[in-house]
């Protein structure tokens, strides 16, 4: 047995003494110490602690950091026995992509703030397609290119829904609507032909050319709609977006659960699925986006757990 295998099952032994189970950070410092000795190395270098830790090659920047970190604890103990002993440096690895960006929730004063700026728009069709696509976005929680991507005939007005074709993961689904939205669409619609009678395309929102709106343009006339409104974050935040509308109605939808006392839990993989999620964790991640939300998350457990006590 290697003196450096002899020093890692003494450092285990030491902080498992102190209460951490290391179940597996145990194992992958075991391992670390394998490559060692395959290596023929008696003491922890940062080059010999990067190679290891990059292992798989095609593994997640986040596990390759993880890996990391187990023979770093392991290397600072070390080195008060051995001096020679590289504590790897926490810049060895490239940065993690930045965290998601809270988003900003508009106030319904807000959302009719923007949608009355669409009257500022000098073209009465284009007027009528933004302030029915910043509606539709407010009430419906679709993401921004789908709702461009929407054709005619994926509105039935007699059922109340939408088909959404051009979901995020490729898979189409249908989307409920309130009886006031399809009012509001169908008002668009008769509008939209009466202005441009020959589209040039089957596109639901259409450009005053007649064609399927550009992302690029949408983005460039809502950044003048929200300065015209009023509407900004605070200093040092990043500016709203469209695509916070979406937030803005999952947050709704959730606080109205909440304060409704309904079954949270159960209707969470509902509205991800009505939200178009892959990974129910990016719905679960509006509490974090959210401290209202995990407050009453958290009064709603302390209420459980005080009915069973």
């Amino acid at each position: 047995m290697s003196a450096l295998r002899v020093a890692a099952e003494d450092y285990l032994t030491i902080r498992r003494a102190l209460g951490y189970k290391l179940n597996r950070q145990g194992l992958a410092l075991l391992s670390f110490v394998s490559y060692a000795e395959e290596a023929r190395a008696s003491t922890v270098t940062s080059e010999l602690a990067l190679a290891w830790a990059m292992l798989p090659s095609n593994a997640m920047p986040q596990y390759w950091r993880q890996r990391l970190s187990v023979v770093r604890g392991f290397a600072r103990h070390m080195q008060t026995l051995d001096p020679s002993t590289e504590v790897p440096p926490t810049d060895l690895l490239p940065p993690l992509p930045p965290k998601r960006a809270v988003p900003y929730l508009y106030s319904e004063a807000e959302i009719q703030r923007l949608m009355r700026a669409t009257e500022t728009i000098a073209q009465p069709l284009r007027a009528a397609t933004y302030n029915t696509l910043i509606g539709l976005l407010a009430v419906s929680g679709l993401r921004v290119g789908e709702a461009i991507a929407l054709d005619r005939d994926d509105l039935d007005p007699g059922a109340g829904l939408l088909v959404v074709r051009a979901g995020k993961n490729g898979k189409p689904r249908e989307v409920p609507l309130h009886p006031s939205t399809v009012v509001a669409l169908g008002d668009y619609a008769r509008q939209r032909d009466e202005l441009h009678p020959s589209p040039r395309g089957p596109s639901f929102f259409i450009s005053t050319a007649g064609t399927r709106l550009d992302h690029g343009t949408v983005w460039k006339e809502f950044t003048r709609l929200r300065r015209h409104a009023g509407v900004h974050a605070p200093p040092g935040s990043r500016p709203p977006r469209l695509h916070d509308l979406r937030h803005v109605f999952v947050f709704r939808t959730l606080l109205n659960w909440y304060r409704a006392g309904a079954d949270v839990e159960t209707r969470l993989p509902q509205l991800s699925t009505y939200l178009g999620h892959v990974d129910p964790a990016s719905t679960y991640w509006y509490f974090h986006a959210a401290p209202e939300l995990l407050a009453l998350a958290a009064q709603r457990l302390e209420r459980h757990e005080g009915s069973h006590s």
